[in-house]
């Protein structure tokens, strides 16, 4: 009689990390390249298959392709056929303002590829570097000592849990992040200010740039990808997306892209008639506490602001760098200063994106709202730019760099009868 072979899902290969990151998008894929890089022994488990798409409008900006320029990965997107956007055309209106994009050999343009192209090459090249992915698997629960401090993760599977520990346990799980919830991670900053996008993708002509578009109350974009198709967004107030979309999100779309220029529209009518939409309907912007005993939080899981600025995956690469330099570095000190300098560059990133997803500006003052992010960006290249790559600190007796697991916050044990937050949210047993 015949047999049908079952397949198991596949397992951990070690029981213990120097480092488990929840999550393998943007974030979590490039503080895994970095800390593999560095020697770290390395497992990053994502809910989601190898390789598949997520929300995104693909745009980066100047601090993330310096980023990637800096660890090797610029050229390969763009040998994979991400176009390169020398052109950044801003429409306010009828007025039309082109900025040409040449910073020199490590940032000759912008680059906007499809989340299906940049995460799976993040992944592909963490791998490569020693890094272990568990793809298809969810992390159910973190588990912490008697002390409090965060010393794993529990994965649940084929009705089996399974605990592997860790010397830091980082999440690069978004907005929802369960690494955050479980640790309690404190909201220092929480806005108030949310747009909405609907977005869809149809063919472009090769060599077009970036183009952004702003009427009274609505925005627009055209942003040139993989496979010669443009991301094409209409940007609302969420109150307006609340009003107007729940009926259909193709109609509205096209009115809202029809006032914005009926050359946009018309681009987008190019679609495939059977192209799906994609919606987000708008979160507030955030900053979340960052590190903890044992714990640390990454990407959109520590600090989120509106997509209007199309600036979410440069603060993620951002993140996942100065996270790495103080994992490495080990040091409570480290994880004080990274946070602190995030914070500052967070702020202000928050600050100017509200200023123009609040919508309360006019073509008037939109111009100058637009200048002021753009100076916060020129600042954050500039910092970038002098940074030292990661590397662990410390050095072997034979001269290879040695790694010690993080400080980070030990914190003394509770007294008798005192609530021990961490162990009672991560149900950890002793």
């Amino acid at each position: 009689m015949p047999t049908t072979a079952i397949s198991l899902p596949p397992t951990p290969k070690r029981g213990h990390y120097d480092a488990i990151i929840v999550g393998a998008r943007c974030a979590g894929a490039s503080t895994a390249l970095l800390l593999a890089r560095a020697g770290l022994k390395v497992l990053v488990i994502e809910r989601r298959p190898y390789g598949s798409d997520t929300l995104s409008t693909h745009a980066l900006m100047r601090p993330a392709v310096l980023q990637l320029s800096r660890w090797g990965l610029l050229a390969p997107l763009i040998e994979a056929g991400t176009p390169l956007i020398e052109t950044t055309t801003f429409h306010y209106g009828d007025e039309e303002i082109a900025i040409p994009l040449d910073g020199g050999p490590d940032l000759p343009g912008l680059i906007a590829p499809r989340r299906t192209v940049l995460d799976r090459t993040l992944v592909d090249v963490a791998r490569k570097a020693g890094a272990e992915f568990l793809h298809d698997m969810a992390v159910a629960d973190l588990f912490a000592d008697a002390r409090g401090r965060v010393r794993g993760v529990e994965i649940r599977g084929a009705g089996a849990a399974l605990r592997v520990t860790a010397g830091i346990v980082i999440g690069a799980d978004g907005i929802g992040s369960l690494v955050a919830k479980r640790c309690n991670a404190q909201v220092l900053r929480a806005d108030s200010v949310s747009a909405a996008h609907v977005y869809g993708y149809a063919p472009v002509e090769p060599g077009a740039g970036y183009h952004w578009y702003f009427r009274d109350g609505i925005a627009g974009s055209l942003i040139p990808t993989n496979d010669g198709l443009a991301c094409i967004v209409a940007s609302v107030p969420t109150r307006l997306f609340d009003q107007r979309f729940r009926l259909g999100h193709a109609r509205a779309r096209m009115e809202v892209l029809e006032a914005l220029s009926p050359a946009l529209a018309g681009q987008a009518d190019r679609a495939a008639k059977d192209a799906r939409l994609q919606a987000f309907r708008g979160v507030p912007g955030y900053i979340r506490q960052s590190y903890g005993p044992g714990w640390a939080l990454v990407g959109d899981a520590g600090f989120f602001r509106d997509p209007i600025t199309a600036h979410g995956i440069s603060d993620a690469l951002r993140d996942a760098e100065s996270l790495a330099r103080a994992v490495l570095d080990g040091s409570e000190g480290a994880f004080a200063t990274r946070q602190q300098e995030r914070d500052l560059v967070a702020n202000q990133i928050l600050e100017t994106t509200d200023a123009i997803a609040g919508f309360d500006w006019t073509l008037a003052d939109i111009g100058e709202r637009h200048r002021r992010f753009s100076a916060v960006m020129k600042a954050e290249v500039q910092a970038l730019v002098g940074q030292p790559m990661p590397v662990c600190g410390a050095a072997s007796a034979a001269g290879r760099p040695t790694y010690r697991a993080p400080a980070n916050q030990d914190e003394p044990r509770a007294p008798a009868g005192a609530s021990n937050l961490y162990r009672n949210r991560t149900g950890a047993r002793l």
